[in-house]
């Protein structure tokens, strides 16, 4: 089963309790053959997460997973987050578009589930440094999990093709801020006990 969505719930700010993008699926909606899901942000949604991400701009952000049940009570969603992002040269200051491609592999638990059992016995397939996202009531936010992967994927120093820093050229030593000090502490004398 295959569903494509342009997905516009969460257009607001964004809060700890309710994501940049929200695009909530039922545990329950999936069968044992597994479900695709292509989501597609739409202009508002984006325009929230290039804020909350620090962007210029956020022409196209994309979703694609594949859901399987994960042993009794989990789901396991695959897939990839791709965008075009807009940021500004940390060289130059022009703008440049880049484009984001991050793979997704997470296993959602219910909350309850985890928070009963000892740490590393949730899910003994789950790497330790690799904990689960969380379901409540049954649900996985896959809108808050492509947000989270595309974050991870952004570049936080971007640079233009090219741009090359050149630091400023050295000045006057007699310039430098400190040099003040450096002359005061040569005139003083130092004090004999």
């Amino acid at each position: 089963m295959s569903q494509k969505t342009n997905e516009s719930s969460a257009a607001s700010p964004a809060t700890a309790a309710q994501p940049a993008w929200s695009f909530p699926v039922a545990l329950a909606d999936v069968p044992d053959t597994g479900r695709r899901v292509d989501l597609v942000a739409d202009e508002r949604t984006r325009d929230v997460i290039a804020k909350l991400a620090g962007l210029t701009g956020l022409p196209r952000l994309e979703a694609s997973f594949d859901l399987t049940k994960h042993g009794r009570d989990g789901l396991r969603a695959v897939g990839r987050v791709t965008a075009t992002i807009r940021q500004n040269c940390v060289v130059t200051l022009d703008p440049i578009d880049s484009e984001v491609d991050e793979p997704v592999d997470v296993v959602f638990t219910e909350a309850e589930e985890t928070a009963e059992k000892p740490s590393g016995a949730a899910h003994q397939s789950i790497d330790a440094d690799d904990p689960p996202e969380m379901m409540h009531g049954g649900l996985a936010d896959l809108g808050a999990v492509a947000t989270e992967f595309l974050l991870l994927g952004l570049d936080p120093y971007p640079r233009k093709p090219g741009a090359v820093f050149v630091a400023p050229p050295a000045g006057d030593p007699a310039s430098h801020p400190f040099a003040a000090l450096a002359a005061l502490k040569k005139t003083s004398t130092p004090e004999d006990p």
